[in-house]
């Protein structure tokens, strides 16, 4: 008998211990479909062995502008999810608004100072303290290529906007398209950003899309970048318009087209349909950007929580930036893994080259935000210089007329 109440105290105690431990984390995310399902599987798995409830809150569609209008609902009527994906300078937005909790404590046990690079964990502290944590990153000056085009043509990958346009020249004169475009204003905003990366280099980058410096918008190097736009332009097919970036993709995989500049989701077409980095397509940086890396990053915003368990918050971004998440979820994803020195011996050469080159361009100062997915300027900004780079691609427009609606978008309030 004594033995039996022992075991029943026993038992009363674990059960006590794991409820003053659990709690319920809900989570609201945009990642319904493939490989991005799977991770979110995944770490719900990683949270339930912490013993913590999770309550998936999928909102489809808009690349998370149907997800934000949902979150702005919630979060007004004061019953915020525990953490929403959220990137660029929204986080600070947000942040601003006082609804988000302070992660300094798990940030600090785990020296997410040091496992990130500076410009990757600034983006996600507001006024000194950790209020974000960040999943991945995407390379976006990327240009995808298949070499088996370029074989035909008797051209080589170019490095330099002069041998782009030499190498498009030789593509077309062999009967094929040279570069596979979606003309939708974010897929022409990609393209502009590395344009005017690889034309004035990253200190430019930073300058005239981050700082919005007046008198770099307002450049010679501008109107270059335009003026080599414009060259680019000359070489996308009649077809481009409203076409969608897989699509794109999908021309260069079957050989219809020799370049597409995009983000690394791109590479998830190329293994789907069985094809091999280095043999069947390549992975090099867009023309003059081999020494500067534009990223794109998914990241965490977590919400302060009234009466709720904290450990669940911070157990929550601990096990976004554990090395097991990291991996599965970027293997998955077609990404990299955010933390500095990560093991890459999963991965494919195109990851690594991007690790590599991640970790070359944070040392070198050359590690920048995407402007053209929504990482580098605030929100009225982003919109006014991506409809300018749209109408450029769209119109007789000069490039001196772009720049100075460049300069007037990089005023919007």
């Amino acid at each position: 008998m004594q033995s039996r109440r022992l075991n029943l105290a026993l038992a009363v105690a674990c059960a006590f211990s794991l409820n003053a431990f659990a709690g319920e984390v809900e989570v609201l995310h945009w990642w319904t479909s493939g490989g991005e399902a799977k991770s979110v599987a995944e770490l719900k798995t990683m949270m339930s062995a912490k013993g913590h409830t999770w309550k998936d809150f999928a909102v489809a569609g808009g690349a998370g502008d149907n997800a934000m209008t949902v979150l702005k609902t919630r979060v007004v009527s004061g019953n915020p999810p525990t953490a929403a994906q959220v990137k660029g300078p929204s986080i600070q937005e947000w942040a601003s608004e006082g609804v988000l909790a302070n992660l300094d404590a798990v940030s600090s046990a785990e020296k997410w100072d040091s496992l990130l690079p500076p410009v990757v964990a600034n983006g996600m502290k507001y006024k000194g303290h950790y209020v974000a944590v960040p999943v991945n990153v995407h390379r976006v000056n990327w240009m995808w290529v298949n070499p088996e085009v370029f074989k035909k043509a008797g051209a080589k990958v170019p490095t330099t906007w002069a041998e782009f346009d030499e190498a498009a020249k030789k593509i077309e004169k062999a009967g094929l398209i040279a570069v596979a475009h979606g003309g939708q204003p974010w897929q022409d905003a990609t393209v502009f950003e590395s344009v005017a990366l690889g034309v004035g280099g990253a200190d430019y980058y930073k300058k005239a899309f981050i700082q919005l410096d007046p008198k770099a918008i307002d450049s010679l190097t501008t109107l270059k970048a335009f003026d080599t736009l414009r060259m680019v332009r000359s070489h996308i097919d009649k077809n481009a318009a409203g076409r969608d970036w897989n699509l794109a993709t999908a021309m260069v995989i079957k050989g219809e087209a020799g370049m597409q500049f995009m983000g690394d989701w791109a590479k998830g077409e190329f293994t789907a349909a069985g094809k091999k980095p280095g043999t069947d397509y390549l992975c090099v940086a867009a023309p003059g950007t081999e020494k500067a890396y534009t990223f794109n990053i998914d990241s965490f915003i977590v919400f302060a929580q009234k009466n709720k368990d904290q450990k669940a918050t911070n157990d929550f971004a601990s096990t976004v930036l554990s090395p097991a998440f990291q991996e599965v979820f970027n293997l998955n994803k077609g990404s990299i893994p955010v933390r500095l020195g990560a093991d890459m011996s999963k991965f494919d050469d195109c990851a690594k080259k991007s690790t590599a080159d991640f970790v070359a361009t944070n040392k070198a100062g050359s590690l920048v935000p995407s402007f053209a997915h929504q990482m580098a300027m605030p929100s009225a900004v982003q919109g006014a210089t991506q409809d300018v780079i749209s109408s450029f691609m769209n119109s007789n427009m000069t490039s001196k007329e772009a720049v100075a609606k460049l300069l007037a978008a990089s005023k919007k309030k």
